[in-house]
């Protein structure tokens, strides 16, 4: 409804009003795209089954591909549901602190508007009441607030008006700093971090185990499995300090991938991750532990501020600890969600009491 109503004041306000702008920082580096499959080139992703564009977050049954492109192969096709909708389609992305941005798009069809809330300041969204069957160029500018890190960018058409395509997204402006990568964390604290990747198998006696010995569990889920089994992952990251957090869509290898690519895995695999548990992941493991620059980019665009691998596998019965010798503090064991979990947790335990440390939830300690 706030939106209903902002709308309808932009659509008499936005021809008197023109776009705040400031200075991007001095330091700040170049402009470039931000946006997530800007052109809607990347229409699926293997393992998503649910319908969803990649990157983007549309109304249930509203939203597909399109041939009918502005430029490429694919474009944005947007049906509302019915009056009562406007068939809202979205991205949240990390931003800059007191910097200006332009948010750009091609769009077709009646009404249709183009904007960004979470941005500090109120900024008319740009807006259209007809193409003519045309594509037409949507552009807007905003600075956001001292201490924004993330907006939402949204486009949508309006009520009872039909639907409308749209294309080539550009939100240009200076990118945040890449994640941070690690294999462990530094800490003189005696404590050693437990974390459990994928979830096709879910073992109810290694959730017993976890709730038994109040173990925290940081889980980096794939999110069919978390789909499927939601309760599952909460209940094993039911201890303080647990968290669940990003591990992609599909379980590539990263590096083989393009960073466009790359950004709509990790942001696809959040934005499922906040939707089934209420909190945006800010750590992210990749899979295979393969990683590059472009990973480092596409993961703190999307909001993770730590890329972490593994110091210790105590998986599939394993137990090899990489620097040799025993557990160390800040080491950071990996497992997963297989039928030998329940004994992996047990082993895994087991070494870190030997070397006198504690499980404890690493987003708790990572700086």
């Amino acid at each position: 409804m706030l939106r209903r109503f902002a709308a309808v004041a932009a659509s008499t306000a936005i021809g008197l009003l023109g776009p705040v702008v400031a200075s991007a920082h001095a330091d700040a580096p170049p402009a470039v795209n931000l946006a997530t499959n800007p052109g809607f080139e990347i229409p699926t992703l293997p393992l998503a089954d649910w319908g969803s564009i990649p990157g983007w977050n549309c109304g249930a049954g509203e939203a597909t591909v399109t041939t009918a492109a502005h430029s490429g192969g694919s474009a944005l096709a947007v049906t509302p549901a019915g009056d009562s909708s406007t068939g809202e389609c979205g991205q949240t992305l990390s931003v800059r602190p007191a910097t200006t941005y332009t948010l750009s798009a091609w769009v077709r069809g009646s009404y249709v508007f183009l904007g960004a809330t979470g941005t500090g300041h109120d900024v008319p969204p740009a807006w259209t009441a007809s193409t003519g069957g045309s594509w037409h160029l949507l552009t807007t500018s905003f600075t956001t607030g001292a201490d924004v890190t993330s907006v939402h960018l949204y486009l949508h058409g309006w009520y009872g008006q039909g639907g409308f395509a749209a294309d080539d997204v550009t939100l240009d402006g200076p990118p945040v700093d890449p994640a941070r990568a690690t294999w462990n964390v530094p800490t003189d604290d005696k404590v050693v971090f437990f974390t459990i990747d994928d979830g096709w198998t879910r073992d109810p006696a290694a959730a017993r185990f976890v709730a038994d010995h109040r173990l925290p569990i940081t889980a980096f889920p794939l999110p069919m499995p978390a789909g499927t089994d939601p309760d599952y992952f909460r209940q094993v990251t039911a201890v303080p300090g647990s968290s669940i957090q990003d591990h992609t869509v599909s379980h590539r290898d990263l590096t083989t991938l393009s960073a466009a690519e790359q950004q709509a895995e990790i942001c696809s695999a959040r934005d499922t991750e906040q939707r089934l548990y209420g909190t945006a992941p800010t750590v992210f493991r990749p899979p295979y532990f393969s990683d590059d620059a472009d990973t480092l980019q596409a993961a703190a665009n999307c909001g993770i501020r730590t890329v972490v691998t593994a110091t210790a596998d105590f998986s599939f019965g394993a137990a090899n600890i990489y620097h040799g010798g025993l557990l160390q503090p800040g080491d950071v064991v990996i497992m997963h969600f297989t039928d030998t979990l329940a004994d992996d947790l047990r082993r895994a335990l087991a070494a870190a009491d030997a070397a006198g440390l504690k499980p404890a939830g690493l987003v708790d300690h990572l700086h």
